[in-house]
């Protein structure tokens, strides 16, 4: 068994065993229960991955992939498995608490407003919204990571004859459009072959529509979707997309009023050319920037001055770059009301800031639920955020809302909620909405999200033991004296009454530390739930250290004793940190339909 010595002072060191953990108490009932003479034969174990694990589809095949993996430890015998054996099994790859094989599995023939979308905002920025570069790298790793939709910010270049994409009215260094493009067409469909879609904050002039309309054409090629009609009754279905290239934009009002010959606007040109002239971070482009400058949170102003009248200004933008809008995005005129109405011929998207969306909910929740059901409602950051946080995603997916943009460049709570949700349906940037989202009751009635709930299952969680981070981690990385005293965080993120944290006790002087503990969640609304469970270390001054996260949708999460692999800040998996736990489900018999 090997040592950790701990320099305490000059003259002094302390010796810390690294104990091996054998397995917990119900690891070994479950074995003596499903096993034999102390082996556990190939039908014994097929048996236990059905009865106990509830996978009801497990084969011979399946038990002897697992006896396969197992094969090259000395522990391993021919006849069967004897217990520690089993244990490792339980704590290896193809014991995952996810469908170890992701697949999507969900029904992606319904049109774009019946999924969420794995968003990005700004996806160029490599860090905070003022300051920070503009590059392809961010883009290309949120592609990787199977982000779905993708933010630029169009501009003039300081020459004025050529295209490029940064936060306008900061100090953040710009790239050019022609490499987010050239970017995002070798890298869309790395990782998934669904749709992706780009979204253009247009603040151009006509030529230089005609050089972006020009640009994205010989880009993509035939990758673009190019809808038959100028407006779409429905949204296609993401499996009728695959491998397409979506663009989406609203009308670039304020640069085509600047080539009207009135003489009116022909003054907001000179005043448009003059603000041009100085630093970036004193630009007058859009009021979107002075928000970010000033840290205001006036984006419903702001994108009723961009967004309005955009019929008409679509009939005036040119016609190539008209065209390759498939998704249509802009406020109608006048308030919520009418923001939020349905036109039952054509379709679009509405963005709102995270802050409109939370006065919104207030008195139009089931309108927005309503207007989700065919358009997509689009929610982003509002401007004070300028260190790229996050904010609550679930404010959004609760009111149907699809597109939830994050700022991907960054880690925290939210971030890491978000990469949680979208490992559903085999991680492919879709997740399908759950049903009383798009139902609509016999009087027209829908799903009302501020009305209490049910309880329709109950999640039971039982943290059993962790291993790998003597590993991964230096052996002085939590405390310079001694093994850290690891202790695990549990919760659940969702709906307002599903929410909740608890926590294990603290494990002195452990590297593989074992806590046996359980704890129950009731569930409102599982389709939406994610459990969030986080490792920390223990330290006397009240200021615990990360140690390791991983966020899992329930709707996939698989019962039984479950490998938990667990990932750092940013959602990158440890190579050896895991969790071993126990998942079991019950049921109420109750549903969500009752809220109709």
């Amino acid at each position: 068994m090997s040592k950790q010595s701990f320099k305490v002072c000059f003259c002094f060191r302390r010796i810390f065993k690294l104990q091996a953990t054998g397995p917990p108490e119900d690891v070994q009932y479950l074995f003596n229960r499903y096993s034999q003479d102390g082996t556990m034969t190939l039908d014994q174990l097929r048996y236990f991955l059905i009865d106990f694990q509830e996978e009801k589809h497990a084969t011979r095949e399946d038990a002897q992939a697992i006896f396969n993996s197992l094969k090259h430890l000395n522990i391993f015998q021919r006849k069967g498995l004897h217990l520690e054996a089993f244990f490792r099994y339980l704590l290896g790859d193809l014991n995952t608490s996810l469908p170890p094989s992701p697949t999507v599995h969900h029904d992606m023939t319904a049109p774009l407003s019946h999924y969420f979308l794995f968003t990005g905002h700004n996806s160029y920025l490599t860090g905070n919204q003022l300051s920070s570069n503009s590059s392809v790298k961010p883009i290309i790793d949120a592609l990787r990571r199977n982000v779905r939709v993708i933010e630029l910010d169009l501009w003039a270049n300081d020459k004025k004859d050529n295209v490029e994409v940064r936060h306008g009215g900061t100090a953040t260094s710009p790239v050019e459009l022609i490499k987010c493009l050239r970017a995002i067409k070798e890298n869309a469909f790395y990782a998934s072959e669904y749709p992706v879609i780009i979204t253009f904050e247009d603040h151009l002039t006509r030529n230089l529509q005609e050089k972006v309309a020009k640009m994205v054409t010989e880009t993509f090629g035939d990758m673009l979707f190019r809808p038959e009609s100028e407006y779409l009754p429905e949204f296609p279905s993401p499996e009728s997309l695959k491998k397409k290239i979506v663009i989406s934009t609203k009308p670039p009002k304020e640069y085509l009023d600047i080539e009207s010959n009135t003489k009116g606007r022909a003054g907001t040109k000179k005043m448009k050319d003059s603000a041009d002239e100085q630093p970036r971070t004193k630009e007058k482009h859009s009021s979107r920037d002075k928000i970010e400058i000033e840290g205001t949170v006036n984006e419903a102003k702001l994108e009723e001055e961009e967004e309005l009248h955009q019929d008409e200004d679509l009939q005036n933008a040119v016609p190539d770059y008209r065209r390759l809008i498939a998704i249509h995005a802009g406020k109608l005129k006048g308030g919520l009301e009418s923001w939020l109405s349905i036109d039952p011929y054509r379709v679009r998207r509405l963005s709102l800031s995270e802050q409109e969306l939370e006065n919104a909910v207030k008195t139009h929740g089931t309108e927005i639920v309503r207007f989700t059901q065919r358009n997509l409602l689009r929610i982003y950051p509002k401007g004070t955020r300028i260190d790229s946080s996050n904010y609550n995603p679930f404010v959004g997916w609760m009111h149907g809302a699809q597109m939830v943009a994050f700022n991907m460049q960054g880690h925290g709570k939210p971030l890491q909620i978000m990469q949680g949700m979208f490992r559903a349906n085999g991680g492919c940037g879709y997740v399908k909405k759950p049903d009383f989202l798009l139902e609509v009751g016999a009087n027209n009635e829908v799903f009302d999200p501020s009305a209490p709930f049910p309880v329709i299952k109950v999640l039971k969680v039982t943290v059993y033991m962790g291993e790998g981070w003597h590993l991964d981690f230096r052996h002085t990385h939590f405390d310079l004296y001694s093994p850290p005293d690891f202790f695990v965080k549990v919760g659940i993120v969702g709906a307002p009454a599903d929410t909740r944290t608890k926590e294990t006790k603290p494990i002195e002087d452990d590297w593989t530390p074992s806590w046996n503990d359980t704890f129950e969640f009731p569930l409102t609304v599982p389709e939406l739930a994610i459990l969030r469970v986080e490792v920390r270390e223990y330290d006397t001054s009240g200021k615990s250290e990360f140690a390791g996260q991983t966020c899992l949708p329930i709707a996939e999460l698989r019962s039984g004793i479950r490998a938990v692999p667990l990932h750092n800040r940013k959602g990158e998996k440890y190579k050896s940190v895991k969790l071993l736990m126990c998942f079991k489900f019950e049921d109420t018999n109750l549903s969500n339909e009752s809220s109709l």
